[in-house]
């Protein structure tokens, strides 16, 4: 690694860099567009993401993050390494600073065009395996070379659902001696045993939270952070039900704010305050529509039934807007509630979670149900073509939102998907819906170009008359 990289932590330089660019819309239309001027490398992401009006605090909220993870120690807290597939409402409860590799990742391929390849690299060298994930291995480098905020202990949940994720977790564990603890996920999802197995991992995580923070759980924290998630769930459900119109009333990055927002602050009142926003937007743009005012040029629209593609400047965001394509969402962006649309509309409660806040055990039981029905954890634990797997998942949200096509995209790390892809594509083109399997890595262009990408792209909406 060059020793350049090593001058400043990479978390303290993404915190300082966010945060100065949620203020760019601080002042006046001319003094905004006179600062972009001054920030060629970031104009585009900036731009891309205050072309919604939670652009402001989706970038605060990103800031606020990072602010936490700087400095958590200075303010007595300590720090949990973990993955975007777990829950951070427990964290929250027990007043411990969650840092999210996939997020780290993503919040560094999106600002700086060289991307976290040296980061990446550096996990090599360290002796991690190169065919694992990308996004975890994006900021693990970072952390590996002590150019990052310390971490106190280490969690994961993604055994069999991933396990190039999950060996990501143990890895670093082990390599800085740190206190590890790893969730399991059976490889089916409804059975009265499997759930009782699932509050019982949980208790035993708690219990080793617990330990390592040197603070026991609140229960009445727990109950404000549950009332929160609830209200939460009832914002993302509208939210779904405008992602459903032709065309789309919300802009491209909806769902991105979506996801991203539920993986750093679920249960905070930040995330739900910028949900609040998205659901306005929605609802005038709503009004709009039905009042003939045309706001939208959508020719077609797309599901990803797995990630999204998150190199520089959100390219991918960019190119949808310019060819009109109409984007949904993607399986991240889902979080299965017993109230969710698709979950009511195929009569899924069994497969849901449902959230009460009467006694301990209930709220345990509830926040168990949350974590182990996490993106991914939920859609990819068992065969794809299972009842409530991936292929299910697939087929009714993109028949609720009306897609009339379905991209997959990964890392080459995703051996689970990549295993099954081929077959679920199969499907889901005798479902009536053409589909795309992106060869790209969703966070390392050296993988596959930006330009090599969005070229096969073009060509496969071409071929399949949808532009």
């Amino acid at each position: 690694m060059r020793k350049a990289l090593k001058q400043y932590n990479f978390d303290w330089m993404l915190w300082r860099t966010y945060e100065a660019g949620s203020r760019l819309s601080a002042g006046t239309k001319q003094e905004y567009d006179i600062a972009l001027r001054y920030i060629p490398n970031f104009r585009d992401p900036v731009k891309e993401v205050f072309k919604a009006k939670a652009g402001q605090l989706f970038l605060q909220m990103t800031a606020t993050y990072l602010d936490n993870i700087v400095n958590a120690h200075q303010r007595g807290k300590k720090t949990c390494m973990t993955t975007f597939c777990f829950s951070p409402a427990i964290l929250y409860a027990l007043d411990i600073v969650p840092v999210t590799l996939e997020l780290l990742t993503v919040m560094m391929t999106f600002l700086y065009k060289r991307g976290t390849g040296e980061f990446l690299d550096y996990c090599n060298e360290a002796g991690f395996t190169e065919t694992s994930c990308s996004s975890q291995r994006g900021s693990m480098g970072a952390l590996l070379a002590d150019i990052g905020t310390p971490i106190d202990m280490v969690v994961t949940d993604s055994p069999g659902v991933c396990d190039t994720n999950a060996n990501a977790f143990a890895f670093f564990a082990a390599y800085k001696d740190l206190p590890f603890f790893q969730l399991n996920m059976p490889p089916w999802l409804v059975e009265e045993r499997v759930t009782e197995y699932h509050v019982q991992d949980y208790k035993a995580l708690i219990g080793f939270l617990e330990e390592q923070s040197g603070k026991k759980l609140d229960v009445d924290r727990l109950r404000e952070i549950l009332t929160e998630l609830q209200r939460q769930d009832e914002l993302i459900n509208e939210l779904e039900q405008y992602l459903s119109y032709k065309p789309l009333p919300l802009p491209v990055t909806t769902c991105l704010f979506i996801y991203a927002g539920r993986f750093m602050f679920a249960g905070m009142p930040i995330y739900t305050q910028l949900l609040e926003m998205l659901v306005n937007e929605g609802r005038e743009n709503v009004t709009l529509l039905k009042q003939g005012i045309n706001i939208s040029h959508e020719k077609s629209r797309g599901f990803f039934c797995y990630i999204d593609h998150y190199t520089h400047s959100l390219r991918l965001w960019q190119m949808l807007e310019e060819l009109n394509i109409g984007y949904s969402g993607n399986i991240l962006s889902h979080f299965w509630a017993d109230s969710n649309p698709p979950v009511v509309h195929n009569n899924w409660k069994e497969a849901a979670y449902s959230i009460k806040t009467g006694t301990l055990e209930e709220m345990l039981t509830s926040i168990s149900a949350i974590n182990s029905r996490m993106p991914m954890i939920k859609s990819i634990r068992g065969p794809y073509d299972s009842p409530y797997m991936w292929l299910q998942d697939t087929l009714a949200l993109a028949s609720m939102y009306k897609a009339d096509f379905i991209v997959y995209n990964g890392t080459p790390g995703c051996r689970n998907t990549w295993g099954m892809v081929k077959l679920l594509a199969q499907d889901t083109e005798k479902a009536g819906f053409p589909t795309h399997i992106m060869y790209a890595d969703a966070f390392d262009d050296r993988v596959q170009s930006w330009d090599a990408t969005r070229d096969r792209f073009e060509e496969f909406l071409r071929v399949r008359r949808l532009l």
